[in-house]
């Protein structure tokens, strides 16, 4: 007879867990409520719907094809967006949305604490405490997005969070030196650009001058760089350490589907690749993507009346007495005088609207 293990023995559910992910609090993602009415803002997505182009090519391609894996690399996506940016498909990589990817450069690019300790007890080094501390650094400037902490949490790394200067400015680079709060040489350095909360755009210029100093990854996160004056994406045609990350989510109205990318150094995209998961982008995503790529000029009129309203919207809340940060994305920072906003719904007659509070 099989021997009955004590109850003694036995292990809680909990205790099988990792001590690390028993201690992480996960990422917590915009509320999406079912409210009658709502006018719904919490997460920045695009008032407007995806092309009619897109929709019907991704309602024609729910057909047998749904029985098949889809394209393992998103290969013509990548030739696409690679004629798009001036580059070669060598030089990106699609995902399951831009987080999919932000996670990967984590895991690519960050060596995990524990992983370090057991390499330095199986043989001998003499590299300074300084230089580990560094190859095991996620940093990235605050506020900006509320992911990059958890996932230096998820990968156990070390965290180095900076704040960002009055006005959600990037400090220069002297200023930084003097600090001595921010690692140049940081395995991995996410920017926010234009920032999220506050919508402060930055100039590719100013970009550069640090991205240039830097001797680890940066990632320049550009998921509303369609609402902004410029872009920084040549920096990472430039740069060997600098990939840039764009998202179809926010600008081109594809929430739904999740589809991002990266654009950077060959060296790079294919060490990504190699840790991605197989068939990691959905075949109507990818379906969507490319014929997105195909009708830019319905989303660029789509750009043009966002910001319009953007603008309008800012002149009026001053008015009312509000202030209103200067933004370069599909949404505005305001500050009641006297007070500060928190998430909430503010209800009208026949309406209500649910606003992101930081």
């Amino acid at each position: 007879m099989p021997r009955t293990i004590p109850h003694s023995a036995l292990r809680t559910p909990r205790s099988l867990v990792r001590p690390l992910v028993r201690s992480l609090h996960a990422y917590v993602p915009g509320e999406q409520p079912k409210i009658k009415g709502l006018v719904k803002l919490n997460t920045n997505e695009n008032p407007y719907p995806p092309s009619p182009k897109v929709l019907q090519a991704v309602k024609a391609a729910v057909d047998e094809r749904l029985r098949l894996y889809p394209n393992p690399t998103a290969q013509p996506l990548r030739e696409k967006l690679a004629k798009f940016h001036g580059c070669k498909p060598e030089n990106i990589i699609v995902g399951n949305g831009s987080d999919e990817l932000l996670a990967l450069a984590t895991r690519a690019f960050v060596e995990p604490v524990a992983a370090d300790v057991r390499r330095r007890t199986s043989e001998a080094t003499h590299e300074p405490a300084s230089s580990r501390r560094r190859r095991q650094t996620v940093q990235y400037f605050t506020p900006s997005y509320s992911l990059y902490p958890v996932l230096a949490d998820i990968h156990g790394a070390l965290a180095n969070a900076v704040p960002l200067e009055s006005g959600f400015c990037i400090p220069a680079v002297p200023e930084l030196r003097r600090s001595r709060k921010w690692d140049f040489a940081a395995a991995l350095t996410y920017i926010t650009t234009p920032n999220a909360p506050s919508g402060r755009g930055y100039s590719t210029a100013e970009l550069e001058a640090l991205c240039r100093v830097q001797r680890g990854v940066v990632i320049l996160d550009e998921a509303y760089v369609d609402f902004a004056k410029e872009n920084a994406l040549k920096l990472a045609l430039k740069y060997p350490h600098v990939v840039v990350s764009r998202t179809f989510s926010k600008a081109y109205s594809l929430c739904f589907q999740r589809v991002g990318y990266f654009v950077g150094h060959p060296e790079l995209i294919s060490a990504l690749d190699k840790m991605r998961d197989s068939y990691n982008l959905n075949g109507l995503g990818q379906v969507a993507a490319l014929v997105t790529l195909d009708d830019l000029a319905y989303y660029r009129k789509n750009f043009q009346r966002i910001i319009a309203t953007r603008e309008q919207v800012a002149r009026e809340l001053t008015v009312l007495g509000f202030r209103v940060l200067p933004s370069q994305t599909n949404f505005l920072f305001v500050r009641r005088e006297g007070g500060r906003l928190a998430q909430e719904t503010a209800r009208g007659e026949d309406s209500c609207a649910l606003v992101q509070l930081s």
